[in-house]
C-alpha cells in the first residue's frame, strides 16, 4: 500500500516538473514563433505593399464590403492590403492585391488556384501603379478570358474596399443589382420582378422597355431616366413633356400586332431562319439559329452541345435593326456564352448590313463571334427577299 502512494506521489512529482518545464519552454518559444508567423504574414503583404509598414488586421466585419474580400491589413501610411476569394475557371481563386492611400495599386498577386495557370499567374503585375480607371483599362488574356477577368474584377474589389475602410464611400453594387433597384423604384407596383420588352416598332426617345411580371405596368427607361407606365398607360412623371411623350409610344409598343409570313412563298431564304412575322407597321420579326463554337462555315450546331444559337431580330423594311435577343444558347460557360449578354447582342441595335459587322466581338470566342454574325446577316438578306429584293451571295 506503502509502495503504491510512494508510486502515485512520484508520478504526480515528474508531471509536475513536465508541465512547469513545458510552460517555460512555451514561455520562451510561443513568442518566437509568433513573431515567426507575423514575419511570414508581413512578408506577404510586404510583397504587395513594399513600401508599407507596421501592418495591422482590419475587422471586416465592421464594414460593408464587396462579398469577395476575406481578409484585410491597414499600414501606417494609410494604405490597405486586401485579400480577396473569388471564381476563375474552377472556385477558391486567392488573391492579394495592395492599395495605397492615394488609391493606386501598389501590387497584386494570385496567392492560391485550383485551376492551371499560365501567364495568368503573372496577371497581378499589370495593375502595379494603376487608379481606378487605369485598371478598367487592363486588358483581359486572350485563351483565358475568365481567369483574367476574375483577377481584374477582385482588384476593382480592392480598391472599393480600401475607399470603405478608410472610411469614404462606393456604390459596391452590381450593375444588375442597379438596374433592378432603378426599375424597382420607377414602378413599385412592379414588385421588383421586371422582364426587358423585346421591341419590334421603332419608338424615338425610349432607349428601353421594362414590363412587370406580374402586369402591373412598364418602366421606360431614357438614357439614365427611369420612368415607370402604370396599367394604365400614365406615366409617372412630373414632367409633362416627357410623360406625354412616353405615353404615345407605349400606345405604339402596346398596339403592334404580328401577323406570320409564309416562308415556303419565297425563294433563297436560308434554312436558318426559322421563322418571321410582319407587323402592321411592315417591320419584320425574325428567329433565326447560329453557329457555336467548333464550327467552321457557321451553318452547323456545335457538335459537343447539339445546339445552335438561337436569336430574334427585329428589322424596319429598309434593312435597319431595331432590337436584338439571345433567345438561348450552350455555348462555352464565360467565353462563348457572352453572346447571351446584352453588352454584345445589343451593339446590333440600330446597325444594318452596311455596318453590323463591325460590331465588337465576343474575346476568346471567335467562332461564336462569327456564327452570330452569321445569323444576323442571314436576317438581313431574308428581308432583302422579302421586300422584293435579292440577297447578297457570299
Amino acid at each position: 500500500m506503502k509502495s503504491s502512494i510512494k508510486s502515485i506521489i512520484v508520478l504526480v512529482g515528474i508531471c509536475t516538473v513536465m508541465t512547469v518545464l513545458l510552460a517555460l519552454v512555451n514561455s520562451i518559444t510561443a513568442p518566437i514563433i509568433q513573431e515567426n508567423q507575423n514575419a511570414a504574414a508581413n512578408a506577404a503583404l510586404l510583397e504587395v505593399m513594399p513600401e508599407g509598414k507596421n501592418f495591422e488586421q482590419v475587422d471586416i466585419s465592421a464594414y460593408e464590403l464587396p462579398a469577395t474580400v476575406t481578409q484585410a491589413h491597414k499600414e501606417e501610411g494609410g494604405g490597405f492590403v486586401i485579400q480577396l476569394t473569388t471564381t476563375g475557371y474552377g472556385s477558391d481563386f486567392v488573391i492579394i492585391c495592395g492599395v495605397r492611400a492615394d488609391g493606386t495599386i501598389s501590387g497584386a498577386k494570385c496567392l492560391s488556384s485550383t485551376e492551371t495557370l499560365g501567364k495568368e499567374k503573372t496577371y497581378g503585375e499589370n495593375f502595379t501603379d494603376k487608379n481606378a480607371e487605369q485598371v478598367a483599362a487592363v486588358e483581359t488574356i486572350s485563351g483565358a478570358t475568365k481567369t483574367t477577368q476574375a483577377y481584374k474584377n477582385a482588384v476593382n474589389d480592392a480598391i472599393n474596399a480600401a475607399i470603405i475602410l478608410a472610411g469614404g464611400s462606393v456604390d459596391i453594387r452590381t450593375e444588375e443589382e442597379i438596374l433592378a433597384d432603378n426599375l424597382a423604384a420607377a414602378l413599385p407596383a412592379g414588385e421588383g420582378k421586371f422582364t426587358k420588352l423585346f421591341i419590334v416598332e421603332v419608338i424615338e426617345g425610349i432607349d428601353a422597355v421594362y414590363t412587370a411580371d406580374n402586369g402591373k405596368g412598364s418602366v421606360c427607361v431614357v438614357g439614365e431616366t427611369f420612368v415607370g407606365i402604370d396599367e394604365t398607360g400614365k406615366a409617372l412623371t412630373d414632367d409633362t413633356a416627357l410623360a406625354a411623350k412616353l405615353e404615345a409610344q407605349m400606345q405604339i409598343i402596346t398596339a403592334s400586332e404580328q401577323t406570320p409570313v409564309d416562308l415556303t412563298a419565297y425563294e433563297g431564304i436560308h434554312k436558318n431562319i426559322v421563322s418571321v412575322s410582319k407587323t402592321a407597321t411592315g417591320n419584320y420579326v425574325l428567329e433565326v439559329k447560329g453557329a457555336g463554337y467548333g464550327i467552321t462555315g457557321g451553318d452547323e450546331y456545335h457538335p459537343a452541345s447539339g445546339e445552335y444559337i438561337f436569336i430574334r431580330v427585329s428589322m424596319t423594311p429598309q434593312g435597319k435593326i431595331i432590337d436584338t435577343l439571345t433567345v438561348s444558347q450552350k455555348e462555352t460557360d464565360n467565353i462563348g456564352s457572352v453572346c447571351a449578354d446584352e453588352k454584345f447582342y445589343g451593339q446590333f441595335d440600330g446597325k444594318t448590313q452596311a455596318d453590323y459587322d463591325s460590331v465588337e466581338g465576343i474575346s476568346g470566342a471567335t467562332l461564336t463571334t462569327k456564327g452570330y454574325k452569321q445569323a444576323i446577316l442571314r436576317c438581313f438578306e431574308a428581308v432583302a427577299i422579302l421586300e422584293g429584293g435579292v440577297a447578297n451571295e457570299e
